[in-house]
């Protein structure tokens, strides 16, 4: 018998506009404690790291985006990873206080994987650090992806399909416990500045939805013989649960800094597979994971850094030989310049 509210969750599935609804609900739930911590960071200690109120962080960046869904084959065969085509950008952006505004491009001149098939992509991202908190919020949504790797169900190039859509939708929030000497913006979003080594324990939770689809069944015919259920061509799936981890900010001559966070999610997992004709749910705990990475120089003026902030998820179904694997992630290189602004 199906408890009530898994019912509730699979009969909503049906409805994506019912996850965005619920997701943008759990942004304001979130947010809305998070936005009165940031009001204030009377709390920090200087000797760690520094602050500009009344500065604009300006930033020049190139950033490469990226998601897969994986499916699982069974007696050691090859799994089958669907990817987007997604663009290099480049991009301008500015952060004030804790307010940030990025806008970037793909150019075509640093764009040529025309043999992965063109996907339209509906692309949002944000992390935002406001005082005691790491938020991270995701809405993505594909249309027209590839295998991944090249020649796999089709010799000599990419299995492209244009039918198949991907949507993840997702927010992680969790409590930076150390936040008075270490500080996430210095290293993610280049508005602080870290003078000392420090670190923090970190406490929270996510909750995500995601879904694959095509017009037919997401295994291509030449390779059924490895997979447990061939005529699969929906897949959706809802996934809440805590998360605990650790973040280190490690600083040489007080400038250089090389940054490492990682949070261990384990997630209650509600899924569903479906055909023309069937539709099977599966109930399953498993774990998820969020990480980030910084390296780079900061000071009173320039930031130049290389980051990395991503996440992953484990997702088990019904007929899935092991567990659905589903990463999201964002690469950037930037540029980044404090300017005062000066009071009226």
């Amino acid at each position: 018998m199906v408890l009530p509210l898994q019912a509730l969750l699979y009969q909503s599935m049906k409805n994506d506009k019912r996850f965005i609804i619920f997701i943008t609900f759990c942004l304001v739930l979130f947010a809305y404690p998070c936005s009165l911590h940031a009001q204030s960071n009377s709390g920090y200690d200087s000797n760690y790291y520094k602050i500009y109120p009344k500065a604009l962080t300006a930033r020049f960046y190139f950033s490469k985006k990226y998601s897969a869904f994986t499916l699982p084959a069974f007696n050691n065969e090859a799994d089958l990873q669907y990817r987007p085509n997604t663009n290099l950008t480049t991009g301008l952006g500015a952060t004030y206080q804790n307010i940030s505004l990025n806008l970037s491009y793909g150019f075509g001149f640093l764009n040529h994987d025309d043999a992965k098939g063109k996907t339209k992509s509906v692309d949002l991202e944000l992390h935002v650090y406001p005082t005691k908190w790491a938020v991270d919020v995701l809405a993505i949504f594909h249309k027209g992806l590839y295998l991944h790797p090249e020649n796999n169900a089709t010799a000599n190039s990419y299995y492209y399909r244009p039918d198949v859509n991907q949507h993840i939708m997702g927010l992680g929030a969790y409590r930076v416990l150390n936040a008075d000497r270490f500080s996430y913006n210095a290293a993610m979003i280049q508005s602080e500045w870290q003078k000392k080594s420090a670190g923090s324990l970190l406490l929270g939770g996510q909750v995500y939805y995601g879904l694959i689809k095509g017009d037919s069944s997401l295994v291509p015919q030449q390779l059924e013989s490895s997979f447990a259920k061939t005529d699969i061509n929906r897949i959706n799936f809802f996934s809440v649960g805590p998360g605990i981890g650790y973040a280190y900010t490690m600083v040489i001559q007080k400038h250089f800094y090389i940054t490492g966070s990682l949070i261990a999610n384990l997630n209650f997992n509600f899924s569903s597979e479906e055909t023309i004709n069937t539709k099977h749910n599966k109930v399953a705990v498993n774990p998820g994971a969020v990480y980030k990475a910084s390296i780079g120089y900061n000071s009173d003026n320039w930031n130049i850094s290389a980051n990395w902030a991503g996440s992953s998820l484990w997702v088990k179904g019904a007929s899935s030989a092991g567990n659905y694997f589903v990463p999201t992630g964002n690469y950037r290189f930037i540029l980044a310049k404090k300017i005062l602004l000066k009071k009226r």
